[in-house]
């Protein structure tokens, strides 16, 4: 048995896959890993949690796992995602518990930060105001997964952790094109406008601004985490500031690496949700002055190419 055992649960969606194509190359002699999934285990079951915590015994756990959708989709049903993430996360954080997992990481989102504050926002304003009313139900559950971890770190000396990765795009991410994030549908869009010779509909006005990061480099920020950092208190995984793009000059990205020449259409009518949330890497950066993140125009090549490619099992 390796000395550290490893379950990264959501370990088949676009950061597990990531974590896992990262593993192959850097994982260390004494770790065992586990990438499950909810083929596995309903996580929002308490016996189906412990199950899968009897049968991996983790030493150390990368929770991945939620009910998320993407903007649309949260608009439609905030109260059954804030259900369903509050019961997911209660059960894993509560099983790293009862199983005396020595450290757990989990995934929070920018979207937990107030709708209303300055920028750019950083670790101690979290909890400082209401997040966008868009995702409200998505956010508040993921903010109460800092909650918990201060308080099995107060009441238990457990050492569970957290990240807040901005947009997060690659292979194997939901390519949706109604529930998708903005990067992956955009992705899925102008594939099918080449396709069937039509235009690109962008929606929303294109102006709301985002700081993505590619998921490979996630995926190492992932391991450093797991490995390295022991602070109860968030970490913002992200490009710096100075790389926020608008959805507009990150679609422009996606048709250059198409080669689309077809019309571009902005429909209005949709929403544009939260503006900006412009995030701080500044806590990331003392720790990991040096790191080298993929450069955005690569990534979305990288990205294309591997959906492309994929298209016929990828999720959409």
């Amino acid at each position: 048995m390796s000395d550290k055992v490893v379950l990264v649960t959501g370990g088949t969606g676009l950061i597990g896959t990531a974590i896992q194509t990262v593993v192959k190359r850097e994982a260390l002699p004494d770790e065992k890993w586990f990438f499950v999934s909810s083929k596995d285990a309903n996580l929002q079951l308490e016996a189906d949690t412990f199950a899968l915590f009897e049968k991996y015994k983790p030493t150390h756990v990368i929770h991945l796992a939620a009910d998320f959708g993407g903007l649309y989709h949260n608009l439609r049903a905030n109260l059954d995602v804030f259900r369903n993430n509050m019961k997911i996360n209660d059960n894993v954080l509560y099983s790293c518990y009862k199983y005396n997992v020595q450290k757990c990481v989990s995934c929070l989102s920018t979207s937990i930060f107030p709708a209303k504050t300055t920028y750019p926002i950083n670790e101690t304003m979290i909890h400082s105001g209401p997040p966008h009313q868009s995702d409200f139900g998505y956010s508040y559950a993921k903010r109460m997964i800092d909650v918990m971890n201060r308080g099995y770190n107060v009441q238990h000396s457990c050492k569970f952790v957290s990240v807040v990765p901005t947009n997060v795009f690659g292979p194997f991410d939901n390519f949706n094109l109604e529930d998708g994030n903005v990067m992956p549908a955009t992705i899925h869009k102008v594939f099918c406008s080449k396709r069937d010779n039509l235009p690109f509909v962008i929606w929303g006005t294109g102006s709301p601004r985002r700081q993505f990061i590619y998921s490979l480099d996630l995926a190492r920020l992932f391991l450093w985490v797991l490995r390295e950092y022991d602070d109860v208190s968030p970490i913002i995984l992200s490009v710096g500031e100075e790389d926020e793009v608008s959805i507009k000059e990150a679609a422009e990205m996606v048709i250059e690496a198409f080669d689309f020449k077809g019309k571009v259409v902005f429909d209005t009518s949709k929403s544009d949700g939260q503006f900006k949330k412009t995030a701080h890497n500044g806590k990331l950066r003392s720790y990991l002055p040096d790191f080298k993140f993929t450069p955005i125009k690569q990534a979305i090549k990288e990205t294309v190419d591997w959906f492309t490619g994929n298209f016929e099992t990828a999720r959409k």
